[in-house]
């Protein structure tokens, strides 16, 4: 195989090709048009991009091939999607590209948009954004279920689709660039307490993965295997990267929230400081 088979879709969706090239596109036009002073630096552009074609990467490339034929590439294709993916595009703060379209949405059409503000509220809650993040891959894990989503087609493309959406929404509430001080964005305690929260049910599932002394996903043994390896190998591998990368990840996290969490301190301080100043 070349190189550009390899980049050539194995299951070619064209809502899913359609989507991310919507998504690049309006993201470019909204850059050019933005005031200088609005537009994000080429450090969170370059982010933004990268996490867009990551996720692309793992759903419309020979990438795709591999992870339904191998369990270890599977739960590889997972990581990005719910995790490295979203986690790019939240700390690249699309914020102002979503202001820039939001501006630019008629007003008749606002009424409609309503219900979908409302759902979007919910699924932000704390309880309910950890509690759907972990239950999504406990889901798709459980055996039975794995099984038919590995064999039927729609179902397999809802699992990947439902993964990236449900990372998306989790990492921009971890990541929200809007200070809990000033606006109602989630305080820094609770983000790292969730982020906390859903590595432990993450590290136990891996866990059970890794020293299960069956073969918990067999759907590998009746369509075969794409590379000669052991399936205790492949099950192994699966289970470790279904245990630390998400791990190491919310520890990532954590220390990024508390950086943010530091400097808005320092900030604050330095501006109650000069408040006397000011008031003289």
């Amino acid at each position: 195989m070349t190189a550009l088979d390899y980049l050539l879709p194995y299951d070619f969706s064209p809502i899913t090709v359609l989507s991310f090239g919507l998504v690049l596109v309006l993201y470019g036009v909204a850059l050019i048009r933005m005031p200088e002073t609005e537009r994000p630096g080429s450090g969170r552009i370059v982010t933004f991009v990268l996490g867009v074609l990551l996720c692309y990467a793992v759903m419309q490339t020979r990438f795709d091939y591999y992870s339904q034929y191998m369990f270890f590439v599977h739960r590889a294709q997972h990581l990005v999607l719910h995790h490295l993916g979203p986690i790019l595009i939240a700390l690249s703060n699309p914020l102002p590209i979503l202001r820039f379209w939001s501006r630019r949405i008629p007003g008749p059409a606002l009424p409609w948009l309503r219900p979908l503000g409302l759902a979007y509220q919910w699924l932000q809650h704390p309880v309910v954004a950890p509690v759907l993040f972990v239950g999504l891959i406990y889901f798709w894990l459980w055996p039975p279920i794995h099984f038919d989503a590995m064999l039927s087609r729609s179902l397999y493309w809802v699992m990947n689709w439902s993964m990236l959406l449900d990372g998306l929404l989790f990492w921009w509430l971890i990541f929200d660039p809007r200070s809990p001080t000033v606006t109602r964005a989630l305080g820094h305690g609770k983000r790292i307490l969730i982020l906390a929260l859903v590595a432990i049910p993450q590290m136990i599932l891996g866990a059970m993965i890794v020293f299960s002394r069956t073969m918990v996903y067999d759907v590998y043994e009746v369509c075969g295997r794409a590379w000669p390896m052991a399936p205790e190998t492949d099950q192994l591998f699966g289970g470790l990267l279904t245990w630390i990368p998400p791990a190491m990840m919310s520890i990532l996290g954590i220390l990024i929230i508390l950086r943010r969490a530091m400097y808005e301190d320092d900030r604050y301080n330095s501006l109650a400081a000069r408040q006397p100043e000011i008031t003289r």
